[in-house]
């Protein structure tokens, strides 16, 4: 009705009866007639456009009713999926940490072990060298000795020298046995201090590095250890022998470095070449000579230490292998694998480089490169 009315107002304001004189003059059912005729459309209509706004209505109501229960249904979902992570991330976190201790407990099992191995290495080469040192040390005390027993059989004859009368004594003879006494001592005194020297070798040896450097005549440092090594594979083996050549450059000065552990790369180089000809020794006919060289040379602010031997030689396979620790190609039970990864860490630590050129059935040659460093007084 109140459409109806509106839509009445809006003809008559819109002079849709433009002749009111004769609306007014019509009976009343033709007006009412007249007016439905016009207004039946937009009332129809507006009808028309209620029930589908009501509908609208109750549909969008019934979507958002529907929206809201989804909404919750994902949430309660949600929250299902974050209490499972939760409970599978409480569990991972607790594997983890079962593995965590699991692999430390291994890891200090294996740096216990990596250590047990490493004070084998060291030890191993302690005896090597003790070994060698014992040979060694053995040519200086026989001649103590021996001049000992010569000084003592001397002196007895000079002292029954003197007992005689004066007339009868030889006091040219007496003169010769004190000169000859004399000379012995010399010697005995000589030899002496070269036992000690060699002691004094295998204590700094068997010591721990302290890490600091010291002046060192390398060369000596080289044909030290290398005697050592020599005698003390000897003792392993006596019928060993080898030919044994040096060439030290004498134009080299002091260096600036940790005797202790140069020493002990060098004798694990000298080792290893050793073992090198003996074995092809072995192998081979009695035709074969081992021959170990060793020298040394300066070049610019480097110094060089070369040692080189007509063993097998390595194998082209294996030669990017040989300075990685626990790798040996000794059989099972001769060889820790570790005395050139340490002699490799000990060079690197002074700033120089080993490296090794071999060919099959020829032999091996290892370099070790180490820097001049300026000696401050």
């Amino acid at each position: 009705a109140v459409s109806t009315l509106v839509f009445f107002a809006i003809f008559l304001a819109q002079g849709t009866f433009t002749n009111s004189s004769f609306l007014l003059s019509l009976p009343p059912l033709r007006i009412f007639t007249y007016v439905m005729q016009n207004i039946s459309l937009p009332t129809a209509s507006s009808v028309f456009l209620a029930f589908e706004f009501a509908f609208a209505n109750r549909t969008l109501q019934k979507k958002l009713l529907e929206v809201n229960d989804l909404s919750l249904k994902n949430i309660a979902q949600e929250k299902e999926k974050q209490l499972l992570l939760a409970m599978q991330n409480e569990t991972l976190e607790q594997e983890v940490q079962e593995r965590t201790a699991a692999l430390s407990q291994s890891l200090e099992h294996l740096k216990s072990t990596q250590s047990q191995l490493i004070q084998s290495e060291k030890m191993a080469s302690l005896g090597e060298l003790t070994a060698g040192i014992a040979h060694e040390i053995q040519n200086p005390l026989n001649f103590v000795n021996n001049f000992s027993e010569v000084n003592k059989e001397m002196l007895e004859e000079l002292k029954a020298e003197r007992l005689k009368p004066k007339a009868e004594r030889d006091d040219s003879l007496q003169d010769e046995l004190i000169n000859d006494v004399t000379d012995n001592s010399e010697k005995i005194n000589h030899h002496g201090k070269r036992a000690d020297a060699i002691v004094k070798g295998m204590l700094q040896h068997s010591q721990t590095s302290t890490g600091k450097k010291e002046p060192t005549n390398i060369n000596g440092l080289a044909d030290e250890y290398l005697r050592f090594s020599y005698r003390g594979f000897r003792a392993k083996d006596n019928s060993f022998n080898a030919t044994i050549t040096t060439d030290f450059d004498l134009s080299i000065d002091n260096i600036n470095i940790i005797p202790q552990d140069i020493g002990k790369v060098l004798l694990n180089v000298y080792n290893n070449a050793f073992y090198a000809v003996s074995q092809k020794q072995k192998a081979e006919s009695k035709e074969y000579e081992p021959v170990v060289s060793v020298g040394t040379k300066k070049m610019n602010d480097k110094i060089l230490i070369s040692v080189r031997d007509n063993g097998n030689g390595i194998p082209q396979k294996v030669v990017d292998k040989i300075f990685q620790p626990f790798f040996t190609t000794k059989p099972t039970g001769q060889g820790t694998g570790l005395g050139l990864s340490l002699s490799y860490d000990i060079v690197k630590a002074h700033g120089g480089e080993i490296k090794v050129e071999t060919k099959e059935g020829e032999g091996s040659i290892f370099i070790i490169q180490l820097p001049i460093v300026e000696i401050l007084d």
